[in-house]
């Protein structure tokens, strides 16, 4: 399947670069493998990432809003950390070197997306409740990225490592997906109530 990459704002790309050609971003970044990295590194696979606040079993499903731009940070034929930036009074602006699980199982969920059938525009969904990120296939790929609800019929790819319970990994249509998020939150809101 195609994926279509959205293009990240100007600005956001432009401070990505401008941090990975700072030394001194890079020397106090706390992400040992990219200061270990040989040769140059450059910022690929922008991803529109969405933070879900409230998960409801509502039709449609909650709406998430747009935090922030993720780069995959490339060495090589790898990534070897990803930047984030985040929005400003001023604009988009750098905010942070990072690396972890994320970085490896985001690369694994988009080659995962490639196999699938259909076109799609490739997200992040942030699951802030569950400790729980996603690769988020939106149906739409011409769709404007401030847009943040997921259609039904969109895929939720939990990334590694996902919430007991929760198989990393294995795609899933937000209609059935978001549900199950939901029931997972309400024992704890359940309780709150008692």
């Amino acid at each position: 399947m195609p994926l279509h990459v959205p293009p990240a704002p100007a600005p956001a790309l432009r401070s990505v670069l401008t941090a990975l050609g700072s030394p001194t971003a890079v020397r106090e970044a706390r992400t040992p493998s990219l200061r270990a990295a040989q040769g140059p590194a450059s910022p690929e696979l922008p991803l529109p990432v969405y933070v879900l606040d409230r998960i409801t079993e509502s039709n449609p499903p909650s709406s998430a809003r747009l935090t922030n731009w993720r780069f995959l940070v490339r060495c090589g034929d790898r990534a070897v950390a990803a930047a984030d930036t985040m929005l400003t009074p001023d604009g988009w602006a750098f905010s942070h070197f990072f690396e972890g699980p994320y970085v490896k199982s985001t690369e694994r969920a988009l080659r995962q997306a490639e196999a699938l059938p259909g076109s799609y525009q490739p997200r992040l969904l942030s699951v802030p409740e569950l400790y729980m990120l996603t690769l988020w296939l939106h149906g739409d790929h011409t769709a404007d990225t401030a847009d943040g609800t997921p259609a039904a019929d969109d895929i939720l790819v939990p990334l590694a490592p996902a919430p007991p319970g929760i198989a990393a990994h294995r795609p899933h249509r937000a209609a059935e997906l978001l549900p199950v998020l939901a029931l997972r939150l309400t024992p704890s809101r359940a309780a709150l109530l008692a």
